[in-house]
């Protein structure tokens, strides 16, 4: 065999070693066990969401101990015919089972990444929040070019995206914007791109055709499941109506129908407008604001069990983890990870995983 095909197997036997231990395999195996003999309880199904969440549980398990267990065959499979095609001196055959080998060594690779979607609501549906920054026009385009990009990156990955509310600019772009994102360990990919995200370019609505920078804020918060109980004392809450805005025929968004939350000890505010009837806009605002309630909690239990937060700044305008240069030259900069992509285009069409991944290895800082 190959020396490459050596060092690519070894390389990917490591992979399947960190899996098993951040898997836990021994107790990954005894709890399956007990999963797959409580799902065969006849009597599963009379508490509906506790036999969800069980079901939930024993699929999520049961794929990633799959996942470790095919890419351990496929290895074995391919040494066995990276061996024989040596000993036959079958060169076209070496270099196709060395092809192969390299896709499985990518594959173990974000197999491993996936292993850290562990955290309490990593594998949530989550909603996105996109706030321009001072700047008028030129950061409400830079907005709604980051929720066009989060829209391509979610869709890319078989999720499906809701339009929560946005309110368009003035002349072009969003003064605001939230999406739900549905999908698998939506949160748990999407929560690294919270902060501030900084745009360099000639603008388009510079007739000088001068250079500018914006700014735009992005909040990632994960939908509360429904087993888990957040209090929110209403008296601490002012709702507002108000008439929303958006392009539409006759009789489109006629009514108040939109809905404000704010939470006043916190100052959180959500807000919905996609809805005709306010009955449901103003229910789909409770459930942000718990899920936003229950994202502040997840961060002050991240901050106290690190003694470092850096992954976790405030949303400020000094904070922007992320740089998308456009001129004088094109280079997309994660400010946390150093990962560099020279092709914005692709960055901004939705190619986000290697910064995805990146930040979230990062944050749990380097578990092996």
């Amino acid at each position: 065999m190959r020396a490459e095909m050596e060092t690519l197997a070894g390389e990917i036997k490591q992979s399947i070693e960190l899996l098993r231990r951040r898997l836990d395999w021994d107790k990954a195996e005894k709890e399956l066990g007990e999963l797959n003999a409580s799902a065969e309880d006849p009597n599963l199904w009379d508490n509906p969401e506790a036999a969800q969440a069980l079901m939930q549980k024993r699929t999520a398990l049961e794929t990633q101990m799959n996942a470790v267990g095919e890419i351990q065959s496929e290895l074995d499979d391919l040494v066995g015919l990276a061996e024989m095609a040596a000993e036959e001196g079958d060169d076209a055959s070496l270099d196709e089972t060395q092809e192969l080998m390299a896709a499985l060594h990518k594959r173990a690779a974000q197999a491993e990444i996936e292993a850290l979607l562990s955290g309490e609501a990593d594998a949530n549906d989550c909603f996105v929040e996109i706030h321009p920054g001072a700047g008028g026009t030129e950061s409400n385009d830079w907005a709604s070019m980051l929720l066009r990009m989060y829209v391509r990156w979610a869709k890319g990955r078989g999720f499906k995206v809701d339009v929560i509310e946005e309110q368009p600019g003035e002349e072009a772009g969003v003064k605001s914007a939230t999406i739900q994102v549905k999908g698998h360990n939506a949160y748990g990919w999407l929560k690294t791109e919270s902060g501030v995200h900084r745009l360099v370019r000639i603008s388009p609505f510079d007739s000088n055709a001068r250079r500018h920078t914006s700014f735009a804020s992005v909040w990632v918060f994960p939908v509360v499941d429904d087993n888990i109980n957040i209090e929110v004392n209403e008296s601490d809450c002012r709702v507002d109506t108000f008439r929303a805005s958006g392009a539409g025929g006759q009789h489109v968004n006629t009514t108040d129908s939109a809905v404000r939350i704010t939470h006043m000890p916190t100052g959180i505010v959500v807000q919905c407008q996609n809805e005709r009837s306010q009955h449901k806009n103003r229910a789909t605002c409770w459930n942000m604001l718990k899920a936003r309630l229950y994202e502040m909690e997840l961060q002050k239990r991240e901050e106290a069990a690190q003694a470092q937060a850096e992954s976790k700044t405030d949303i400020g305008w000094g904070h922007q983890i992320r740089s998308y240069v456009l001129q004088p030259y094109q280079m997309v900069k994660d400010l946390r990870t150093q990962v560099e992509k020279p092709d914005p285009d692709a960055v901004l069409g939705g190619a986000l995983d290697d910064f995805m991944n990146a930040a979230l290895a990062q944050r749990v800082g380097g578990d092996s």
